[in-house]
């Protein structure tokens, strides 16, 4: 076919130079999917405490596992991290925040802040718990 290898090629993930605004739009949808499974283990956990004391005990044993807990961690880090990145697709919806110095500094923001408050929201949970 003339002229067909001629055609401009449409923009792909092998042409675009990897931005930290587009991982975080792509970790924002996957915490997003995340968050599906996590509710699922909420409902889990609640189902089992309206059920009987030995299903809930059998619930808290696996949740307290050490996988359990890590899995824990995992949920509470995307609950956190996606309701930041909420915060800041709320922003832009304002029309703020759309300078090249801005994305980043909200991107960053939304790294760093989900990183910290899940480290002290566990912090905070092994204190009381203690």
């Amino acid at each position: 076919m003339p002229g067909a290898a001629e055609r401009p090629l449409s923009p792909h993930l092998q042409i675009y130079r990897p931005m930290l605004t587009m991982m975080m739009s792509i970790v924002h949808r996957v915490t997003g999917v995340g968050l599906y499974f996590g509710t699922l283990l909420l409902v889990i956990w609640l189902v089992a405490a309206a059920t009987s004391p030995e299903a809930f005990a059998t619930v808290n044993a696996v949740y307290g596992s050490w996988i359990g807990l890590l899995v824990l961690f995992g949920f509470s880090w995307a609950l956190i991290h996606h309701a930041i990145g909420g915060i800041r697709h709320f922003i832009w919806d304002t029309g703020a925040g759309f300078g090249p110095e801005s994305r980043e500094l909200l991107a960053r923001i939304t790294i760093g802040g989900s990183i910290a408050l899940t480290i002290l929201l566990w912090v905070t949970i092994w204190l009381v718990k203690g």
